[in-house]
Parts: structure tokens; C-alpha cells; sequence
């Protein structure tokens, strides 16, 4: 394809679409929405594969499992649920925060979900049963953005705080605090080798991560 040429528009949702997600295997994407919907759709051709209705207020997270065979979503209504991404069954729904939930990650191995949310908490928990192993919080605001490490041993978080945080994610100890950003974090994401971290907020920032 051309530099910068529009390759497909999906239409799908009737409201703001707040997430989006690529399958492991590039052939899919899941999209989610202010409609309250997840939607997974071929990434080549656009065709709707089917709708996921069980949230029940806007969905603002949406992630894959490593293996691309399930799916989770973070939601304004407190929960991350977890479906089966080839059929939309539900199979789990955590229901620890307090807030509105803003992000999902999957660990390296698929065990272990961490998701951030408007009470200031990050939560690791068990992908099958839903048992919580830790609540990290460092953070004085909001949690927006988490990322597992490549290994798996450690997450970042960023927050409405204006840091991005470092920790163990068996034990949830603090390692370091990045403060080089002017306002809130969106996102953050580590380089494949886990040395560096890009961290967005009205800002770029890359950094070294040890």
C-alpha cells in the first residue's frame, strides 16, 4: 500500500470509540465503545464477526490474550470482563475496582490481567478465576495506562499523577518513578528488549527503564 493510504473505515459502533486492539495474529481487531460494545471485525476486509454485549456502560479498554483466544475489556461500570474471542461467550467478570476502569493488560504468559482504573489502583488478578494476588498504589490519581514487561516481572503504570511507576508485579514494590511529564499519562509501552519505555501523554517521553 501507498505511505499513508486509508486501507479500510469501519463504521460498526453508534458512539465514541475509546479502544482498539490488534489479535496476536494480525488478522483481527477489537474496537470499543461509548455504545457499550466490544466489536471484533477482520482487519482486511471489515466484516463485523460478532458484537460483545455484556457491559453495561461505556467500554474504554480492550485487550487480547497473548494466545488471541480470549479477549478482556475495562469498563466505566468497575469491571473487566473476559470472553472467548472466537465466540463472545463470557467467562469471567472481576469486579475489584471502585472507579471506572481505563486499562487491560495480559501478562507475557496469559495468566495474569493487571487493569488500572479511575480509584488511583492498579490490580494484578488470576485470568481463569479471578483471584486477586495485588493491588499496587503508588499513585495519588488516576491509573490510565499499564504495560507488562516483556519477562513479565515488572509493570508500568501511568496516571493522571503526570508519573509513569515502575513495580514488581509479584510483589507490587516500587522501583521507579518517572516524573518527566507536564499532565496526565495515556498510554505507556516497553520496547521489546524491556530496556527503554515510551510514555504519551500531551508529551513523547522515552526512557531508559532500569
Amino acid at each position: 500500500a501507498a505511505r499513508g493510504k486509508r486501507l479500510l473505515t469501519y463504521r460498526g459502533h453508534t458512539d465514541l470509540v475509546l479502544a482498539v486492539a490488534w489479535s496476536p495474529d494480525g488478522k483481527r481487531i477489537a474496537s470499543s465503545s461509548s455504545d457499550n460494545t466490544v466489536q471484533v471485525w477482520d482487519a482486511t476486509s471489515g466484516k463485523l464477526d460478532y458484537t460483545y454485549r455484556g457491559n453495561s456502560d461505556t467500554v474504554s479498554a480492550v485487550a487480547w490474550s497473548p494466545d488471541g483466544k480470549r479477549i478482556a475489556s475495562g469498563c466505566f461500570d468497575h469491571t473487566v470482563r473476559v470472553w472467548d474471542a472466537t465466540t463472545g461467550q463470557h467467562t469471567l467478570t472481576y469486579r475489584g475496582h471502585t472507579s471506572y476502569v481505563w486499562a487491560v493488560a495480559w501478562s507475557p504468559d496469559g495468566k495474569r490481567i493487571a487493569s488500572g482504573s479511575t480509584d488511583g489502583t492498579v490490580q494484578v488478578w488470576d485470568a481463569v478465576t479471578g483471584k486477586l494476588s495485588l493491588t499496587y498504589r503508588g499513585h495519588t490519581k488516576g491509573v490510565q495506562a499499564v504495560a507488562w514487561s516483556p519477562n513479565g516481572r515488572r509493570i508500568a503504570s501511568g496516571s493522571w499523577d503526570a508519573t509513569v511507576q515502575i513495580w514488581d508485579a509479584t510483589t507490587g514494590q516500587r522501583i521507579f518513578t518517572y516524573g518527566g511529564h507536564l499532565d496526565l499519562v495515556t498510554a505507556v509501552t516497553w520496547s521489546q528488549d524491556g530496556k527503554r519505555i515510551a510514555s504519551v501523554g500531551d508529551d513523547v517521553r522515552i526512557w531508559q527503564a532500569s
